[in-house]
């Protein structure tokens, strides 16, 4: 297929000890088609929802335009997290910088996911932890909130072990699996992480 309006991605590359972040290119359909058919059970009870047409290609490249017009902007980047050391990039999951405000605020959301084969193994805390200073060094901002489910106990940890605190509780926040869900609500500031940075 071409792409006659390829543009450039403004949304940078970022390296941690075990994984690699970069923004979602049109040659990753394939390996994300797969990871999240073949986690659709596992992430259903944590997202929006979402049917099989939905992983269309059609669906996926109209995604990652979006992607690169939101990085353009300035308001989202997208990521997508790889297993770099593999004999080829191996895709694990994904991670977003969302809805980024700046005058007075100066903030953002945080959200992500991870394919079931891979959740459990500290994947998606390095990830969280190796997108923190791009956030606040290079994007410049002083706060990002993230939420999650009551019961979802491995988001509440990846967040816990990047220096977040639990600050409220909002009431059918999001729609998740068809239904308007409750959710709790973590978030980070520029002291608080630069003073968890230095304990650690």
């Amino acid at each position: 297929m071409a792409w006659s309006w390829l543009t450039a991605d403004k949304t940078p590359f970022l390296r941690g000890k075990q994984v690699l972040l970069r923004p979602p290119s049109y040659s990753d359909y394939a390996a994300w088609y797969q990871l999240r058919l073949q986690s659709r059970d596992f992430l259903r009870p944590f997202e929006p929802r979402w049917t099989e047409a939905d992983l269309a290609q059609r669906v996926y490249a109209a995604r990652v335009k979006r992607a690169r017009q939101e990085a353009d902007e300035g308001s989202d980047y997208s990521f997508f997290i790889f297993l770099p050391a593999s004999p080829h990039e191996r895709l694990v999951g994904g991670i977003t910088v969302s809805n980024v405000r700046r005058r007075a605020a100066q903030q953002c959301n945080l959200g992500y996911w991870m394919g079931q084969n891979y959740a459990g193994q500290g994947l998606m805390t390095e990830a969280v932890a190796t997108t923190l200073p791009y956030v606040f060094n290079t994007l410049d901002l002083h706060r990002v909130h993230a939420a999650f489910l009551p019961g979802n106990m491995a988001s509440r940890r990846v967040l816990e072990k990047n220096g977040f605190a639990e600050e409220g509780y909002a009431e059918n926040y999001l729609q998740i699996d068809g239904r308007w869900a409750d959710h709790i609500l973590f978030g980070l500031t520029r002291e608080r992480y630069e003073g968890f940075r230095y304990r650690r």
